[in-house]
């Protein structure tokens, strides 16, 4: 059973109800009704009515929805903290998905009577949990393919509308020019403002969408994981920018008099290096406090797993058996496909293993620049190369087609000499392909390598100087990608930006940069994951050892000790039965004087 001090120190953490006093979530936990539920058992099944809301006290649940020839597809995982059941009940229709107990879950359950007079008695708890059922809606209409395997959106918001009316003003006062065209056109029967004014209503039309896309297209998202800023411009620009909520330092949120009015404002995600700003954010005060919440509960989750590395140390001291722990998967961005590489003919793989843009080996991972650079780079000795072998076809044919000329012929000294042209021809691909050669190996040689521990940047020149930076992988603080260009979005290529300490590094022009960003994050995690559980392991090593040699004598110092037998050497004055206190003053004196003459008395003095 769990106590009501605890039902409301949880309360208090969850974002939903931030703006109550303690007292008001006592009123609450008293109205919640606990529930233990065994791993598999389904909570809440699809197309159910709705019967009230649950909070996941302890435990984990998995959220599943109908998917292709009647499976399930699993779309989130939700965690001790979490909470489900709101939507249904707040918009008034049947559930929307499945939710199955992953382990053994104790659940704090909110009957629909409970929850309604819940909203009614706190209107301020309304936007608490419309911001949060906005964000489940948005989550699952887009698909991130960065997002790790356990990752879960907890909160994803576009800018306010009004951004959106903004960008749409200049478009809509450009209508009145089609508009007037179309006009003169009926008052002058010419056909010329017609078609100005197609061509004007188009453009403008054009302009509409192009800016409600761009909208659209920028995402600020808080996962379990991290914070996210995804900005994108068909066509122009595309970048992402996160950092671990372990880099949070604080949360805040800034408004002005309209955004007061209409309930939108900025939140500043302060981190190490700097700052993160979700500018025009729908409800910022509820965004912000859900922010604050998973960066306090990644927090504890840290300072939980310092705990289990410490008890684990105990028990491996006092030699019982220890529980196998999850460790951070690591799977790679690309997958191997080993049957279509089997099928695939021998040349295709030398020349795909030729250009290939990641390598993975030996739990590192070997990035290139995109193909596109290598082609920026090499394009014109490849031209010359090109011209040079279509000129040497040419001359070849048309040394055939000739009756008059041969491609091998007996001169005037009745020795055979090949065409001169052909053989000069020949005799430039040397310094050409030796050309194009350099150009590969610089393109090659440009490398960005992650391991579990590092990431490096190396560029070396052919028979020339080689550059190495690296930097430790758990130093890294944030990373963002962009993609800037109609060509990098075409071909998927871009920066990724990675701040360590005060300084800068970068992956130029690597395929699939938000890839990379996520494979750069996923080490990252595991490092730091690693290093947790490793700091301080000589310290606990000590302290264990320390617990376990009172565990194993709890006996022996639980048996009253006996009081030691003075000697008689050791107190003089015991023969006498005296204490201290009834030692003669004069010697008493005479001691204390002795110490003062050695410390700063006059012989002390003298010395």
């Amino acid at each position: 059973m769990i106590e009501s001090n605890q039902l409301v120190a949880f309360l208090d953490k969850v974002h939903l109800f931030s703006g109550l006093d303690p007292t008001q979530l006592a009123v609450i936990a008293t109205k919640l009704v606990e529930r233990e539920v065994a791993a598999g058992t389904a909570v809440i099944k699809y197309g159910d009515k709705a019967d009230g809301f649950y909070m996941i006290y302890k435990g984990r649940v998995k959220v599943t929805v109908p998917g292709a020839e009647k499976k399930d597809r699993q779309v989130a995982s939700l965690y001790t903290g979490d909470y489900f059941g709101e939507q249904a009940l707040f918009e008034n229709r049947n559930r929307t998905a499945n939710i199955i107990a992953s382990d053994h879950c104790t659940l704090l359950f909110l009957s629909r009577q409970g929850f309604e007079s819940l909203l009614t008695q706190y209107e301020k708890l309304k936007p608490n949990f419309q911001v949060a059922i906005k964000s489940r809606k948005l989550a699952r209409t887009t698909n991130f393919k960065w997002l790790g395997k356990n990752e879960v959106i907890y909160f994803i918001a576009r800018r306010h509308k009004i951004r959106l009316y903004q960008a749409l003003l200049g478009p809509v006062l450009a209508l009145f020019v089609p508009i007037a065209l179309f006009a003169a056109g009926v008052i002058s029967q010419a056909t010329t403002p017609w078609a100005l004014g197609v061509i004007a209503l188009v453009g403008a039309l054009g302009w509409g969408i192009w800016n409600w896309i761009d909208w659209s297209n920028d995402y600020y998202i808080v996962t379990n994981q991290r914070v996210i800023w995804l900005e994108k411009i068909i066509g122009l620009y595309d970048s992402r920018e996160e950092a671990p909520l372990g880099t949070i330092l604080s949360v805040g949120v800034e408004s002005d008099a309209l955004g007061r009015i209409l309930d939108y404002g900025n939140v500043i995600v302060r981190t190490f290096i700097g700052k993160l700003e979700f500018d025009h954010v729908d409800h910022p005060i509820q965004a912000a406090d859900m922010i604050r919440e998973y960066w306090e509960r990644t927090k504890a989750i840290t300072t939980r797993s310092q705990m289990d590395v410490m008890k684990d140390t105990i028990k491996q001291k006092l030699g019982m058996p220890l529980e196998k722990r999850p460790q951070v998967e690591l799977t790679p961005v690309v997958q191997l496909d080993e049957e279509k590489a089997a099928k695939t003919p021998l040349w295709m793989l030398t020349f795909q293993k030729l250009f290939q843009l990641r390598v993975e080996e030996g739990g590192k991972v070997i990035y290139h620049k995109h193909w596109v650079i290598l082609l920026q780079q090499g394009w014109r000795p490849f031209s010359l190369f090109l011209a040079d072998i279509a000129f040497i076809i040419w001359r070849i044919v048309n040394l055939a087609l000739s009756p008059d000329l041969s491609l091998i012929r007996v001169n005037a000294a009745g020795t055979y000499s090949p065409d001169t042209l052909v053989v000069t021809a020949l005799m430039f691909l040397l310094p050409i392909g030796a050309w194009l050669w350099y150009e590969y190996e610089d393109w090659k040689n440009d490398i960005f390598m992650v391991t579990n521990d590092e990431i490096f940047d190396i560029d070396r020149k052919p028979f020339g100087k080689e550059e190495r930076r690296s930097a430790q992988i758990e130093n890294i603080l944030s990373t963002s990608y962009a993609r800037d260009g109609i060509i990098p979005i075409i071909f998927n290529y871009g920066t990724v930006k990675i701040s360590v300490g005060g300084t800068q590094m970068g992956f130029e022009d690597v395929m699939d940069p938000a890839s990379v960003q996520a494979d750069i994050n996923r080490r990252r995690s595991a490092r730091i994951a690693k290093k947790n559980e490793d700091a301080g392991k000589e310290d606990r090593e000590r302290f264990a050892t320390w617990l376990a040699a009172y565990h194993q004598n709890m006996d022996e110092f639980s048996t009253p000790a006996k009081a030691p037998t003075a000697e008689p050497a050791a107190n003089p004055f015991a023969a006498e039965k005296k204490t201290l206190d009834e030692l003669p003053p004069d010697s008493d004196n005479e001691e204390i004087e002795g110490e003062e003459g050695y410390g700063g008395g006059q012989d002390g003095g003298d010395f």
